[in-house]
């Protein structure tokens, strides 16, 4: 299928303008089969990982609607035409900012609300009128209840990462918003999520207007320009091969993806004390410190990026050129969500996976989700031969200054130059 071009969408001129200066020609897989409909008025509930378009999707969609079609009556100004539902405050500031991007050569008032920042100063910033928000549940919530705004005047919904609302806790807030606005026949709605299952479908129904269903195709959950690869490697031998590996391939933008805060830490401190530009992302971060690691990561002055999970979802940064699993997820559909970081739009990247003796029993369901063996790689004696670090003394950012202090108390490495080692097969 031949892609279709912007232009020929029949876009307002000053979405169009924009689009044009962000280098977007022609549609993505994704929107060639989401765009049209979402343009036609038809609430859509679409399935499909990130890095695809999504996000421009639905920010076309309201952008379009809201220069085309004259408000509810009666509305007044600090009153949300649209609203963007999503469940980190992480895809929130992303969101705006894509927004912000679109809707630049317009006179639409955007505003996004979330946690860890100035109450006061979102709240007053109704004042200035909003046509897009865009928020987290609970924020939104505490600006309903203090009568900031009404979504009685919606005229289009956006939930977003729709199945993390469920794994987060969510559904309950989401609900209490989705009941305060107008009636789903009387509104457009789009819904995004990693996967349709049965819950999701259920919240589809239950508040869409016979939503079309748009499902990713399966053998194409991952992107085609990822590179995958996998080492069967013991727990001691992780971190001693993680250094040699980003060595050895120069990554200058990259994620380091674990399972528990504690081991990102650890993981962490080590690669900055063999010199590595390096910050580290969990639940625990102060926002303003979230985003300023997020910021410098995103500009360059950081090469590697620790995260947990809450890291995993809904983050875009562009130019992302590898992705380490360094502990495998423990549920096989994260495992799409971190290597997703790489290969953004068209771009290549690589995605490298430990398997280690704790989390290898759920590397078959990670590969029967993606629907192919990880191509497995085997590990040589000198790719454990790390030597001392080059930088003792080294700590990355996000650690607080508690974490500081016990690792600089624990002394030197441990990953220690070992001797001789017989070579081990990939199957190993």
């Amino acid at each position: 299928m031949t892609a279709t071009a912007f232009h020929e969408l029949n876009l307002a001129p000053q979405l169009m303008k924009a689009i044009s200066e962000l280098g977007f020609t022609h549609l993505t897989p994704v929107q060639q089969t989401a765009l049209p409909e979402a343009l036609a008025g038809k609430d859509i509930a679409g399935r499909g990982r990130t890095g695809t378009g999504k996000t421009a999707t639905f920010l076309i969609t309201i952008i379009q609607r809201l220069l085309t079609q004259a408000p509810k009556p009666c509305r007044r100004s600090h009153h949300p035409r649209a609203l963007i539902i999503a469940p980190t405050r992480e895809l929130v500031v992303q969101i705006h900012e894509d927004a912000k991007k679109l809707a630049k050569h317009t006179e639409l008032r955007l505003h996004a609300v979330y946690g860890g920042i100035d109450y006061e100063k979102q709240q007053r910033h109704f004042d200035n009128g909003v046509d897009i928000l865009i928020g987290t549940p609970g924020r939104l919530i505490d600006f309903l209840k203090k009568r900031c705004y009404s979504l009685r005047f919606g005229e289009m919904l956006v939930i977003d990462e729709a199945d993390r609302m469920f794994d987060l806790g969510f559904i309950r807030d989401l609900r209490f918003l989705l009941r305060r606005m107008p009636k789903y026949n009387e509104r457009q709605s789009l819904l995004f999520s990693a996967t349709l299952s049965h819950r999701v479908l259920e919240l589809a129904y239950e508040h869409m207007n016979n939503p079309l269903l748009l499902r990713a195709e399966s053998g194409d959950v991952t992107a085609s320009g990822i590179s995958e690869s996998l080492f069967h490697v013991a727990m001691d031998e992780k971190l001693p091969l993680l250094v040699h590996l980003l060595r050895q391939e120069d990554v200058s933008r990259g994620m380091i993806f674990v399972n528990e805060k504690r081991t990102g830490e650890t993981v962490a401190m080590t690669l900055a004390r063999y010199g590595f530009k390096v910050g580290v992302l969990s639940g625990d971060v102060r926002q303003k410190k979230r985003m300023r690691i997020l910021k410098d990561f995103a500009e360059g002055r950081l090469h590697l990026l620790v995260a947990t999970d809450v890291a995993s979802r809904g983050l875009h940064i562009d130019n992302v050129t590898h992705v380490y699993n360094y502990d495998l997820p423990e549920e096989a559909e994260n495992y799409v969500h971190r290597i997703g970081r790489t290969a953004r739009a068209g771009a290549t990247g690589k995605a490298i996976s430990f398997s280690c003796e704790r989390y290898c029993f759920g590397l078959p369901d990670i590969e029967a989700y993606i629907g192919h063996a990880i191509p497995a790689r085997a590990i040589e004696d000198h790719m454990l031969d790390i030597g001392e670090p080059t930088h003792p003394d080294a700590v990355p950012e996000g650690m607080r200054g508690t974490d500081r202090c016990n690792h600089q108390r624990s002394g030197k490495s441990r990953h220690r130059p070992k001797g001789p080692r017989r070579k081990r097969s990939a199957q190993a």
